[in-house]
Parts: C-alpha cells; structure tokens; sequence
C-alpha cells in the first residue's frame, strides 16, 4: 500500500493573484494524507474508497450505518491495522503471486455460481473494478498467511485438554451460542487515564444498546474487532469451549439480548445472544471393516506390468492363499505389515474408485483389480455396521474451537503488540 505524498492543488491560484478581481476560483482538495503508518501514509481518496464499501457491506446485511465521519474513523483504524501487518509482511518476504490471486478469483466466481465474465458483470453492477478485487484478495491472502506463519503454527491442542473438557461437567451441556461482540481494545501499556477513556467508549456502546439500537450498528460504530463492519459476528460456539462462568451468563440471556460489559485481557467485550440451539444428537454413518493390497504404477513399474502382478496376487489368494500373507509378501502400502488391515472406514475417507468398488463388494468376496490414482488394488471388505461417530466428531470440534479460541486470543495480542510497536500519527481531522 505505499503511496508517494499528494499535494493539495489549488486550480488558478497564480492567474487569480496577478488578474482583475473577480469571483475567486475555488480550492478543491484532491488528495491529502489521513495517516502515516511508520514510512507510508494512507491517504483520504483511498479511506473513501474503503467507507464506500463498508456502507455497502452493512447494507447487504440491512444495518443501517451509522454517520460517515463516524464510520471514517472506524475503517481508518481497521486499515492502519492491517498497514502495519502488511509492512511486517514485506519486511519478512512474504508475497502473494499472481496465481495464487487468480485462483481465488475462480474460487470466487465459483462459489457464487459464476463465470469469469459473469463475475466481471457483478463487480461491474456493485461498481467494482477487477484491479480493486485483485488488490483486496492480495491483501486479505498477505494477512491469511501471515496469521498462519506468525500464529497458527505457535497454537496447539494436546489431546489432555480435550479430555478435561470431556470430564467437566461442562461436557454434559450440548448447547451451541450464535454470539456476536463489540470490542474495544486496552493497549498493553495502557495508563489509568486511557483505561478509563475506554471505559467511557464501551459503556456508550451499550448505553446505545440499551437504547435499542441495533447491534450491528453499534459494532460498527465502536468495536476494534475485525469483524466489526460484519456486525461483531463471531459465528456458533460450543458450551464445551467456552469458559464455565461464560456459559452461566449466556443461560441467563433471552435471544437477541445483550450481556453488560465484560472486562477481559484484550480489553471490554459486549458480547449477544443471537440465537441457540441444542447440539450433541447421534451422527450414524456406515462402516466398513477393509483390507487391501496395492501395486503402484510408477516410471519403472508399466500399467500393464502392474496389472500382471496384481493379477498374480489374486490368483494366488483364489487358490487358498490367505490375503493377510500376500498383503504383507506383495503389497506396496503403508498398511502391509497389518495385513493390508485399514480398520473400519467412513465413506468419503477413500479415493472414489476403491470406495466404488467397496461399498458394492459382498464381505468376504475378493474383488476384481481396481485401478486407482495410486495403482491397482484387490478389495476385501470384512465386515459393515452402522456406527455412531458423534463422539469422535464431538472430540474434533471441542478439539478446533479450542484451537480457534487459542488463536484469536494469539492473534489479537500478536496485532496488538504489532500497532504500539509502529510509528503512527492520524491526520483525519486535520484540514
């Protein structure tokens, strides 16, 4: 985002001073600096361009926003934030290159069920150029990576945690929040004065609130969050991942209620009850007990080769070979010292082709050669059930919101540490 310092240009000035007096030629600011973060500067046409699009993503989702000088302030915030993030990842190397845009840009056309000149057609009608979509999606995959490279690989889960959440009496309670939040940040080396400057800011948030205005609205005219000009959505969570004097508070909300202030590390949260929902029912899948053996295809071993031995192997079996012992003589598979042995599987844990020919094998009926990406296999499906896997689904999410939790908590200190560590003066109300 480095921009060159723009001048104010004043049309006429010298002609108006040398000429007859007449009507005087009006001085119209083109451009001027809103912020300097460290060595670059933002500047105000491009804070416009980004209030612009803040006023049209809340309303797409029917919140009125608030002021524009209000929002200004806001989204300038929001993107001294992220200059300072972009810096850091310039500073350390980080590029996003041109392919890993374009494929972004399809998956985007994509998900909206797009062509690529289909797309082009909507961002034209939303009044949005492809050179804007291309920066926005650089940027926002620059902050994705670096979130990962800084963050993600420092958080971690261990298997303990889990099962004291599993053991808690916690545990018992399956409901799930749909919660959003205003956040306004306390500086690290914050001073009485400053805390209590923040205190004022969120208490008028919720005096605001309790006004009746709409959340959404005051998240985007107070909240630091990132999500702020998303109405401070923060998506569904578990009780299991959440702390127990958290949950407590949420049973005593009606939906679309709002908690008072909550005074945390980061600095005051409100957070709201947005709607609940009762979690923990069976998820039965089927299953199948199946062993396999591979001969891979590769630059010395030829298809028709493959197949030949393939051929052998099933041969040898179909005249009273055990399967076990020609998995553990002959296949190519880390599962060939088991005897070939993949324990029970759910469908769509398997490449297409084998499960294809799985799911319609009698057990203990040796299959045909099937060709897969890996190479020809022979299928013996041992056994089949219907099995109730939500505890082991219930172990994954406890597992992912733990780590989610760990992460936002991470990358907020991280963020944090990174704006009061940057040289920043705002010029916003400088005229």
């Amino acid at each position: 985002m480095k921009k060159t310092l723009l001048v104010l240009l004043i049309a006429g000035a010298m002609q108006a001073a040398l000429a007859a007096p007449v009507s005087p030629v009006p001085v119209r600011e083109v451009d001027r600096i809103v912020a300097v973060v460290n060595k670059n500067v933002i500047t105000w046409q491009e804070l416009q361009a980004r209030v612009d699009e803040a006023i049209k993503q809340l309303q797409a989702q029917k919140v009125t926003p608030p002021s524009r000088d209000v929002l200004a302030r806001q989204v300038l915030e929001q993107m001294i934030t992220e200059e300072v993030q972009l810096q850091y990842a310039t500073s350390g190397g980080l590029k996003i290159d041109d392919a890993a845009v374009d494929q972004a840009i399809a998956n985007l056309a994509k998900q909206n069920k797009l062509s690529s000149d289909g797309l082009k057609a909507q961002l034209a009608k939303d009044g949005i150029t492809m050179s804007q979509l291309r920066a926005d999606i650089r940027r926002e995959l620059t902050i994705s990576r670096l979130r990962d490279s800084e963050v993600a690989s420092r958080v971690s889960v261990s298997d303990s945690e889990v099962d004291q959440v599993l053991k808690s009496a916690q545990s018992a309670n399956r409901t799930e929040y749909h919660l959003a939040s205003i956040l306004i940040s306390v500086p690290e080396r914050a001073d009485a004065k400053q805390i209590d400057a923040l205190s004022q800011k969120v208490h008028k948030a919720l005096s605001d609130l309790d006004a009746g205005q709409p959340f959404a609205k005051v998240s985007a005219t107070y909240s630091d969050a990132p999500n702020a000009l998303k109405g401070g959505d923060m998506g569904w969570r578990s009780a299991t991942s959440l702390p127990v004097e958290f949950v407590q508070m949420l049973e005593q909300l009606k939906t679309g209620a709002h908690t008072d202030v909550v005074r945390t590390q980061q600095g005051f949260f409100i957070f709201q009850l947005q709607d609940k929902r009762a979690g923990g029912a069976p998820m039965m899948v089927e299953q199948y007990h199946v062993r396999h053996i591979l001969i891979r295809t590769n630059e010395a071993v030829s298809e028709a080769d493959a197949r030949a031995r393939i051929d052998q192997v099933r041969d040898r079996i179909m005249r009273g070979a055990k399967f076990a012992d020609m998995a553990k003589l002959y296949s190519e598979d880390g599962s060939n010292a088991k005897g070939g042995d993949l324990g029970w599987v759910n469908l769509g844990d398997l490449v297409p082709e084998f499960e294809k020919a799985m799911v319609t094998l009698p057990v203990d009926q040796l299959s045909q050669p099937v060709r897969s990406p890996f190479g020809w296999h022979l299928i013996l499906v041992e056994g089949r059930r219907n099995q109730d896997v939500s505890s082991d689904h219930e172990k994954m999410a406890i597992k992912q919101q733990i780590r989610s939790r760990k992460m936002e908590q991470a990358y907020a200190d991280w963020v944090r540490q990174l704006r009061d560590s940057a040289f920043v003066e705002e010029h916003l109300d400088d005229k």
